[in-house]
């Protein structure tokens, strides 16, 4: 969840800074290791053809004019969606031997899903003062010294590599939900963290459509953009990209 709040907020800013230094088809820069390009770049249209059906490619109106109805809801769906995902993130912190972080995860989940109604509201931010601090299998494979393998494209599910990809498999098994409730209870968790996605991607409609439906190539922006910010994440060198900042969310994004 918090990945891809991550990746979505750093798109305004990476489609301005690397809009006339992305490689055309088949020139991935130094950096980037792209094997099944040609087959990723089929994905990646799959993939587009599924995102106008649900939000359009159309800029300039899902921003400026939110509905605020959806506007209300959606920090109480995000905050629900990432007390979910804590008991995960703290196994993935324990199996780091981030000790001290997974006992504030853990302690967050208790204080968020108590006080905080379920985790309706981030009481454990606001009144505590603990910061949400995520991790997944796949930064627990780049901890343990796995390489990130090549650059992939999922259907749906968007940018990865042949690391994330097996991370994002392990990481259903590492979710205690999955053991400890029925699978129909299991399943409506997962439910409400493909929700939050949902709205996430529909609250940065006008930013994540200037890079779908208006760049030169696409597929090679995206690209570029998800490999930065997940390398700024595990503290690994970024692909070359001129005029790239070393942090992706540095910059302001306030305003696109």
């Amino acid at each position: 969840m918090k990945a891809f709040r991550r990746a979505i907020l750093a798109v305004p800013a990476f489609a301005l800074l690397t809009a006339c230094s992305v490689p055309g088809p088949g020139e991935a820069p130094d950096g980037i290791h792209d094997p099944y390009e040609a087959r990723n770049r089929k994905v990646h249209e799959f993939n587009r053809s599924v995102d106008r059906v649900f939000f359009g490619e159309d800029t300039g109106t899902t921003e400026d004019e939110p509905n605020q109805v959806v506007e209300d809801f959606r920090p109480v769906v995000a905050n629900v969606a990432d007390t979910l995902s804590l008991p995960g993130t703290v196994v993935n912190q324990v199996l780091q031997g981030r000790l001290l972080d997974a006992s504030r995860n853990t302690l967050r989940f208790g204080v968020n899903a108590t006080l905080g109604f379920g985790g309706m509201f981030d009481v454990a931010q606001d009144l505590m003062n603990i910061p949400e601090d995520d991790s997944d299998f796949g930064e627990t494979l780049a901890v343990w010294g796995a390489p990130e393998g090549a650059f992939q494209m999922l259907p749906v599910l968007g940018p990865s590599t042949q690391r994330d990809t097996v991370g994002m498999a392990v990481d259903v098994f590492l979710d205690p939900f999955v053991w400890v409730l029925e699978p129909g209870e299991a399943l409506a968790t997962k439910g409400v963290r493909v929700g939050a996605d949902v709205m996430e991607r529909a609250q940065y409609s006008d930013s994540v459509n200037s890079v779908l439906y208006e760049s030169a190539d696409s597929y090679a922006q995206l690209r570029l953009i998800y490999l930065q910010n997940r390398r700024f994440e595990l503290g690994e060198p970024a692909p070359e990209a001129e005029g790239a900042p070393e942090d992706p969310l540095a910059l302001d994004t306030e305003g696109f």
